[in-house]
């Protein structure tokens, strides 16, 4: 499960029934791999008021001006992302929300919805999870 989807699990229940899914469809030993954003200080400290991020040009070229605005509920663990495209035309905004788990939190939640780690990782390219990790990647097995 790739492409931080985890993220989108945003209470402890949806998490819970995610891993009780993944385990029941697994076979004895089987592997599960997933990974999502390390909830580093940048990450979850962006600013709460509209910055510019960066324009593009859409095929008929018009220019679109993009900016962002962040939000972090420290008690829900929660990242709410706001993006807004801005061009001479129109304008038009997007919102998502994210769910931040930390490491040791993770390694809980594993070990109770009936997974062993076998491998964790701060990114794709297997450097250990440290304060400056970029995700959290995991590769654990169903207990038989």
């Amino acid at each position: 499960m790739v492409g931080n989807s985890f993220q989108h699990f945003l209470t402890n229940e949806a998490q819970d029934e995610l891993l009780d899914s993944v385990h029941q469809h697994l076979e004895g030993n089987g592997i599960f791999l997933f990974g999502t954003r390390f909830p580093s200080r940048e990450e979850l400290m962006q600013p709460e008021k509209e910055e510019y991020w960066r324009s593009y040009y859409i095929p008929s070229g018009e220019k679109v001006n993009v900016y962002t605005v962040s939000h972090y509920d420290d008690v829900k663990q929660i990242q709410t992302y706001k993006t807004i495209r801005r061009s001479a035309e129109k304008e038009g905004l997007t919102q998502i929300q994210l769910r931040y788990v930390f490491p040791q939190e993770m390694e809980r939640l594993l070990q109770h919805r009936g997974f062993t780690i076998v491998l964790q990782y701060g990114n794709w390219d297997k450097a250990p999870i440290s304060n400056n990790s970029s995700q959290l990647i995991y590769i654990c097995k169903k207990k038989s």
